[in-house]
């Protein structure tokens, strides 16, 4: 079930399982967009969105609020995190094809400033570095509106065949499914 934003027209929700192992990475996120699929709920909760994908590239961009403050005084790193998570997962959602997934088997952060609501809108770009049949690594950077650099990550994940598809796979080796 969708559920409106106080934003706009966007709508938050998930994609049947089935309609998204139809088509490739790059068609369900491209169809976010486009606002033709609802963005994961994880967007509403934090406030961000998809703004940019393309092949091997995903950019998300929010604004940071007092809401997301920790106990110091400012952004908590979980956010600068959650949107380099973000980023860097769905650049490499792009690269797979119909029946595959993903999940995030490690990522690594660097805080170089903080960021507070002042901060004003950031914007979080993946990019992949490779691609393979069963692990991708991505790197993906926060940026303040004036370029600046708030921190950087690099991730690796696991690339799996969605449960019920066969078609990714030439004999009977079974395939690596998420825990």
């Amino acid at each position: 079930m969708d559920a409106r934003s106080k934003h706009a027209t966007k709508t938050y929700g998930l994609v049947p399982a089935e309609a998204a192992a139809a088509m490739t990475g790059l068609e369900l996120l491209k169809g976010m967009v486009e606002g033709r699929f609802p963005g994961p709920p994880i967007m509403q909760l934090i406030g961000f969105d998809l703004v940019e994908v393309e092949n091997k590239r995903a950019v998300f961009e929010g604004t940071p609020a007092f809401k997301h403050y920790n106990p110091l005084g400012t952004v908590h790193g979980g956010y600068t995190a959650t949107l380099l998570d973000s980023c860097m997962g769905c650049a490499v959602h792009t690269t797979l094809p119909k029946g595959t997934g993903y999940t995030t088997l490690e990522f690594k952060i660097s805080l170089v400033r903080p960021v507070t609501a002042d901060t004003g809108r950031v914007r979080a770009e993946g990019k992949v570095i490779s691609s393979g049949r069963r692990v991708a690594t991505a790197e993906g950077r926060l940026t303040d509106a004036g370029g600046r650099l708030l921190a950087h990550a690099t991730t690796t994940c696991l690339v799996f065949e969605l449960p019920g598809n066969r078609s990714n796979t030439a004999d009977d080796t079974p395939c690596v499914r998420p825990p």
